[in-house]
């Protein structure tokens, strides 16, 4: 009765989790990255002035200020919020032109309305200790206007349009509104300039944006003397173009920002890109799925085909989940939510491994294999709960440090990770075991137990019993084949050298697709011709082309982009991206932080979970994988960008968590009361576990070929190192930390105590638990 009440709210909670991830699923959009959907991402960091300094209240303002230019715009459904005390994030979505996004919201943009005392030669400069000043005026070629000081400022604005003018002719121009006391001082302003003759330069109100003077119109006949233009409103007029007049209304609408800003890094996503990565990333995750599912169907039959089930219900939650969080989906965040369904995989292995143990095991009194396909299915359950609970552990760890540290679309990646992980162990502890009990308590499965696939050793695992592998007898050779290895990536390292990515230079990288054909040296030669002869110039593919270059403005990189379309056609933007020095060197510094928080954070927890020689051989491990994946970039010339780093710690995740089952097992075959040496412990947990470590392996590779292959050239690389790293962290829990284990261990060996715990399998935890009829739960 307990087993059956325990199952049916089991049951009942995942029928409305599921339940509810449909409907989730079915009537929330998702909330895209501007790296999906196209767009323009600005980060801002405010700068003292010489009378306010830039804390958090004076970001504050700035970013209401900004909030303000940027629904002048127009801009559909704009995000902008403050980052840390002195930064602000602004992402435009659909704004394809960053000089026209930087050129607005960057601004200063002081306003001010000055009187006109008389013309001058020249030169402008600043204001003078009353105010007043000399300023070119633009509709006197060659001609400047002596200002005094200013009477009203870009405050007293209440509201500022662009209208056209069909009436008069004139073009665009901008309609002002005062608000308060304002209005009275533009009246006292144009009432003084009303009383000069009307050829005099003092008939003139200059109005003066940041330092240029817009407009000098002189106020009409009709004005009278001393009374002014009354009712609080005023018209610009300049000959503006249709966006000159909208974005200056915006300026002027905004208001002054209370400090000046400076661009730190800046992106714009074509939407071809984005669709087209959505596009491939969806097609990866659809195939990697299928061919993960073909090969656990093979491997464990019927359980095979529930886990695949209970995979595609993993799938469904995740992105619910992700979506009802409100988590913005990034580029490397539906990398991370598709290789998360290849590390699905694990829990379900690991459980079914077990049982297959449990079911073939000889026991006391009975035959090698029992008729009841309950209990073993049980017994996998409760003994892989440990391994499953710290593999995942390890990985989330790395998760949320990449959430922590990383910058834009790359927290994305942390997020659905996260997120992924903890669907994982949801699906695989309960739909997976739901949907496996149900099963087995059919009559026609409990008649043919192998067609479960517990009843089915397995040709590695009959080999493995057969011929027990040795290999702690050569473990010094295998740790001399590490190091050997180790040293060939720190020669690519040290020699080669790590390309970094302008995330940790500085600098810019545009990526163009043109109509034709692009022809390498022909681009190289036109970049250099445009005045940029240390720029780096690729093509990917036959008609894209990338641009990088020091820290470069707009206007520079518009004749970059002019240059390239005289020797390629037209160009469209796909990617431009612009990040400042001092990000650069912020954003290393936050690696580093992330990659040694993300040792330390696993070694702490290994310790606590394990002894100290576990924890310190699975970190040497650990670092080596990191080590070896660098070195691999240094010798393919591969950039070490933001996306590698989400990479490197997801492989610290992974390669722990690979470590972490062999050790659990090592654990418990030392808690048995075994008198066996370590080396004969670690060969026989390697060999128990190397069916699981292969059949998780082959999941994770099969999703992270489908990226690599199908999920564009943006995905390559993360995929690239991601492989890299699945190989690495399979071989080095065997070959490196497994050899580690034993020599620490034969140099600091247990504590007697810890000795006599290991041999008394009771007060190590061995006893379980059993209910009425005996059975392990």
């Amino acid at each position: 009765m307990p087993t059956r009440r325990a199952t049916f709210w089991r049951a009942l909670v995942a029928l409305a989790v599921v339940g509810v991830s449909l409907y989730v699923a079915l009537t929330t959009p998702p909330r895209l990255g501007l790296d999906l959907r196209g767009g323009t991402r600005i980060v801002l960091e405010t700068q003292d002035s010489p009378t306010v300094r830039a804390d958090a209240d004076a970001t504050d303002r700035a970013l209401e200020v900004l909030r303000r230019r940027v629904d002048g715009l127009g801009v559909a459904e704009p995000s902008l919020a403050r980052a840390g005390e002195r930064r602000i994030v602004v992402e435009l979505p659909g704004v394809q032109d960053p000089r026209e996004a930087a050129g607005v919201i960057g601004r200063t943009a002081q306003l001010t309305f000055h009187p006109v005392t008389a013309t001058a030669d020249g030169p402008a400069g600043p204001p003078a200790a009353d105010g007043s000043r000399v300023l070119a005026d633009p509709g006197l070629p060659g001609g400047h206007l002596r200002l005094g000081p200013p009477m009203l400022t870009g405050d007293g604005v209440k509201d500022a349009s662009a209208v056209l003018d069909t009436r008069t002719g004139l073009g665009w121009s901008i309609d002002l509104s005062f608000r308060g006391s304002a209005g009275d001082a533009w009246a006292r302003l144009t009432g003084q300039a009303a009383c000069a003759a009307p050829a005099d330069p003092a008939r003139r109100v200059a109005i003066v944006l940041d330092d240029r003077v817009l407009s000098a119109p002189g106020v009409q006949d009709s004005v009278p003397c001393g009374q002014g233009i009354t009712g609080g409103s005023t018209q610009i007029t300049g000959g503006f173009s249709a966006d000159e007049a909208r974005d200056l209304a915006a300026l002027v609408k905004g208001g002054a920002l209370p400090v000046p800003v400076t661009v730190i890094e800046q992106s714009t996503v074509g939407p071809t890109l984005g669709a087209e990565a959505i596009r491939a990333s969806a097609l990866a995750a659809v195939v990697g799925l299928l061919c993960t599912g073909a090969f656990i169907i093979a491997v464990y039959r019927l359980l095979g085909v529930l886990a695949t089930v209970a995979l595609a219900l993993y799938g469904l939650i995740s992105y619910a989940a992700v979506v009802a969080l409100g988590a913005t989906l990034t580029l490397p965040g539906l990398a991370g939510f598709v290789l998360a369904i290849g590390m699905a995989v694990d829990a379900n292995v690991l459980v079914f491994e077990r049982a297959r143990e449990e079911y073939t095991a000889p026991r006391a009194g009975g035959p090698g294999k029992e008729r009841d396909l309950r209990r073993p299915l049980r017994v996998g359950f409760a003994k892989a709960w440990s391994a499953v609970a710290d593999s995942n552990v390890t990985t989330l760890l790395a998760a949320g440090l990449l959430f922590v540290f990383a910058t834009g679309p790359v927290k994305g990646f942390g997020v659905t990770l996260s997120i992924g992980v903890l669907v994982s162990m949801f699906s695989a502890m309960l739909i997976t075991r739901l949907l496996a009990e149900w099963a087995v308590r059919r009559p026609a499965v409990a008649r043919r137990p192998t067609l479960t696939g517990m009843a089915t050793v397995g040709r590695l695992r009959t080999r493995l019993t057969r011929r027990p592998p040795r290999l702690m007898r050569h473990r010094r050779r295998w740790l001399g084949a590490c190091a050997g290895l180790l040293l060939l990536a720190l020669a690519g390292i040290g020699g080669r050298g790590l390309d970094f990515g302008v995330e940790f230079t500085g600098g810019r990288v545009a990526q163009y697709t043109a109509a034709q054909r692009v022809d390498a040296d022909a681009a190289r030669a036109a970049v250099v011709d445009a005045g940029f002869p240390q720029a780096v110039v690729q093509t990917t593919g036959d008609t894209g082309v990338s641009v990088r270059t020091k820290e470069t403005g707009d206007d520079q990189q518009q004749r970059i982009r002019e240059a390239l379309t005289g020797v390629t056609g037209e160009l469209s933007v796909e990617r431009d991206e612009l990040i400042g020095p001092s990000l650069g060197s912020e954003l290393r510094g936050y690696a580093l932080a992330a990659l040694g928080l993300a040792v330390a954070a696993q070694l702490l927890y290994l310790t606590i979970r394990f002894r100290w020689t576990f924890a310190t051989a699975a970190v040497i491990a650990m670092a080596q994988d990191l080590l070896l994946v660098l070195g691999l970039f240094a010798w393919l010339g591969k950039p070490v960008d933001s996306v590698f780093l989400a990479a490197l710690l997801t492989i610290v995740g992974y390669s722990v968590n690979d470590t972490v089952v062999v050790l659990d097992r090592l654990r418990e075959l030392r808690r048995t009361g075994t008198k066996a040496s370590w080396a004969d412990l670690a060969d026989r947990a390697v060999a128990q576990t190397l069916p699981r470590t292969v059949n998780t392996g082959m999941g994770a590779l099969f999703v992270l070929v489908a990226l690599a292959v199908l999920g564009g050239d943006s995905l390559a690389d993360f995929s690239v190192a991601l492989l890299a790293g699945v190989l690495v962290g399979t071989a080095s829990t065997v070959f490196t930390a497994m050899p580690v284990v034993v020599l620490l261990q034969r140099r600091f060996p247990d504590r007697p105590r810890e000795a006599r715990e290991a041999r008394t399998p009771h007060a190590a935890g061995a006893a379980r638990a059993r209910d009425h009829n005996g059975a392990v739960v």
